[in-house]
């Protein structure tokens, strides 16, 4: 079996690196630990001599101090552990190792073979902009709310958003299939409403439905929305599961802009000493899995978020992946209008600002406020 097995194996790796907390011989065990657990999950005197030591277990490649009591460590994988697909990648990256404390998963280096198996984002930053033909400025996002509102007010909203120029005015995250603001009713009157803005103002705004769902309903509801007029699409990887967002960008039927919430997903990376690193859960792996829109909150607001771990979210937003395109960082979360000048000097324009109860401040007028607010970014 292991001389057939070996004939399986390339040898292509990709690495991971992984922060441990202690110093470089008890981050030395934890790492060599992880080497096994992340792929063979057995233990290392019993595994035979051949192809399944040598390739299949994770291999240690570095260790560097990374700060007071902390050390980071480079492992590599065989590429053919992960399977070519995301579910199996995200389980070698961060599966078992999971479970235990003092370990965080901080970066990704996969190769340029296992990159091409993914079709990432299908429109991207350049893409999303021809869309909405906004060029020169951030794009705009503002979102329906609060809970409790009938699907006829929150379509008065949607339409007076779209009047005032916001271009992307979504769900927001908590409207599902209520009662008070069923599914169905609110996705076709919220469309038409900002179809109807649109053909005032000759933009092209798009409204973006909650496509989040239990995994059985999750596709049909995206094609649902798609036939009552929804031009782009809200989806929480987190509640429903990255791979179905990965479904959802792959779809060649739907073929729609993709915006992905945070929901469930705020203890991945909230510890500094365990979980997921900014960078890698809303920057790579929201590309991998096709968004074009990745929303996290941004520093200053009603989270806990620094300015140092916004940045690095948005560096994983474009640096180089492979051929997937940059994607829009879109940060938010108690945003206010006076916020603007300051998130355009640190994010440049290729970012997504995402405003929701700030736009109710100003008045009663929602589309003067958003108005304003358009006026506002375009003289930054």
């Amino acid at each position: 079996m292991s001389s057939d097995l070996g004939a399986l194996l390339s040898a292509e790796r990709f690495e991971v690196e992984y922060l441990f907390e202690g110093d470089l011989a008890e981050a030395r065990g934890k790492a060599q630990d992880l080497c096994l657990e992340q792929t063979v999950e057995f233990p290392g005197d019993l595994l035979p001599d051949g192809p399944i030591r040598d390739q299949v277990v994770g291999q240690l490649r570095a260790l560097a101090p990374a700060g007071p009591g902390r050390t980071r460590a480079t492992v590599s994988f065989a590429v053919e552990t992960a399977g070519g697909d995301l579910v199996q990648l995200l389980n070698v990256l961060f599966g078992n190792v999971s479970l235990k404390p003092g370990c965080r998963l901080d970066r990704l280096r996969l190769t340029e073979g296992m990159l091409s198996a993914f079709r990432g984002p299908r429109f991207g930053r350049s893409g999303l902009r021809r869309l909405l033909g906004v060029r020169g400025r951030p794009l705009i996002c503002t979102a329906l709310k609060p809970m409790g509102l009938s699907a006829r007010e929150l379509a008065a909203q949607a339409r007076a958003f779209a009047l005032g120029g916001i271009d992307l005015v979504k769900d927001d995250h908590g409207l599902a299939d209520q009662r008070f603001s069923p599914f169905e009713e609110r996705v076709a009157r919220c469309a038409e409403a900002v179809a109807e803005a649109n053909a005032v103002t000759g933009r092209s705004s798009l409204y973006m439905a909650n496509v989040t769902a239990p995994f059985d309903r999750v596709r049909e509801r995206a094609h649902r929305a798609r036939e009552l007029g929804a031009r782009a699409l809200l989806f929480c990887p987190g509640l429903a599961g990255f791979d179905a967002l990965r479904a959802l960008a792959d779809d060649d039927g739907l073929s729609l802009p993709l915006m992905a919430h945070p929901a469930f997903l705020g203890s991945f990376v909230t510890s500094p000493s365990g979980g997921v690193s900014h960078g890698v859960l809303f920057g790579q792996l929201m590309r991998l899995a096709g968004a074009d829109m990745t929303v996290y909150p941004n520093w200053g607001g009603r989270f806990s978020f620094s300015l140092e771990e916004c940045a690095a979210i948005a560096r994983a937003t474009e640096e180089p992946l492979g051929a997937l395109a940059p994607i829009f960082p879109a940060p938010g979360g108690g945003m206010t209008t006076e916020r603007a000048p300051e998130m355009r000097h640190v994010y440049g324009r290729e970012f997504v600002l995402l405003i929701g109860g700030g736009l109710h401040r100003r008045s009663a007028d929602l589309a003067a406020n958003a108005r304003h607010f358009v006026e506002l970014l375009e003289t930054l």
